[in-house]
């Protein structure tokens, strides 16, 4: 199916005017709490690193819950799904916005160490010590004078190379976060299931799907899923499904029709049964509340 997604229109709500930027490759900006664009659930074109100086943050991204205090760093890739449940009201932070070209440049300097990808999904949010949130605030401001030095001729070279610096702390601290700490092997069965689910939610809802990829019965799979997650399998996968649905009515200018289309569903009067039996709301009713 080729149907073009639009996602959450930040531009929209990012005030541009009083952000240093090139472009819509990359933007800087502080916050308070007030100012805060990603309220609803939504779906980003964008990768965002924001730096937590202060206050207290609940959410998720692509239903993995974080809860932090600050200071912390949070990082969220392309496609992803932001959730923020609660947000103290002395919140401040430190935002950068890259656009995916941009954000290769951070991912190039992963590889040789892990997948920042998997890894950010895995970690959506880590604590800062005092030392760190210092450095990591260093490089915000360092790239956020660069941008403004018009006059200087190497500018976009070494704006890259900041945000290379940059992504080698962010590799440092998630490095600290992972180190010496080995999966079970109940641990890597839940984490390879997770995985299938966000790959599949859209087209596969059917548990026999998952069972048969994970080469078990279907009866015993769900055991084991619920025994591990206190989650069904079919609560799993709702719960992703559910989220894009939230998403596409919150974030973006799609029909309801399309968005049952994109999810999957045979009919619209489909998609809208099956969100009211979880909801408790028409998707209209949702989008307009």
């Amino acid at each position: 199916m080729n149907q073009t997604i639009s996602f959450f229109n930040w531009r929209s709500e990012v005030n541009l005017n009083r952000a240093d930027k090139i472009g819509e490759d990359l933007i800087l900006f502080e916050s308070p709490k007030q100012n805060v664009p990603f309220i609803n659930p939504f779906k980003l074109d964008i990768s965002a690193v924001i730096i937590s100086t202060r206050g207290t943050m609940r959410g998720s991204v692509n239903l993995k819950s974080f809860s932090m205090e600050s200071p912390a760093l949070i990082v969220v890739v392309a496609n992803q799904i932001l959730e923020l449940h609660e947000l103290s009201d002395d919140y401040y932070g430190y935002f950068i916005l890259m656009s995916p070209n941009t954000a290769h440049t951070l991912t190039t300097t992963f590889r040789a160490m892990y997948n920042l990808r998997s890894l950010v999904y895995e970690y959506p949010c880590v604590s800062l010590t005092g030392s760190e949130s210092a450095l990591m605030l260093s490089n915000f401001k360092s790239i956020q004078q660069m941008i403004r030095a018009t006059d200087n001729i190497n500018r976009l070279k070494i704006i890259e190379l900041l945000i290379q610096v940059m992504s080698l702390e962010v590799e440092n601290i998630f490095h600290n976060l992972t180190d010496d700490k080995p999966q079970t092997k109940k641990e890597l069965f839940i984490k390879d299931f997770i995985d299938l689910v966000e790959k599949n939610y859209r087209e596969h809802r059917d548990i026999k799907f998952y069972a048969d990829k994970m080469s078990l019965t279907p009866k015993y799979f769900s055991k084991v899923i619920k025994e591990e997650t206190g989650k069904s399998t079919a609560e799993w996968i709702n719960s992703y499904v559910l989220l894009e649905a939230k998403a596409l009515l919150k974030s973006t200018d799609m029909t309801i029709q399309q968005i049952s289309i994109h999810l999957d569903f045979p009919t619209q009067s489909h998609f809208g049964k099956y969100f009211k039996n979880h909801t408790g709301l028409s998707p209209k009713a949702y989008r307009s509340q």
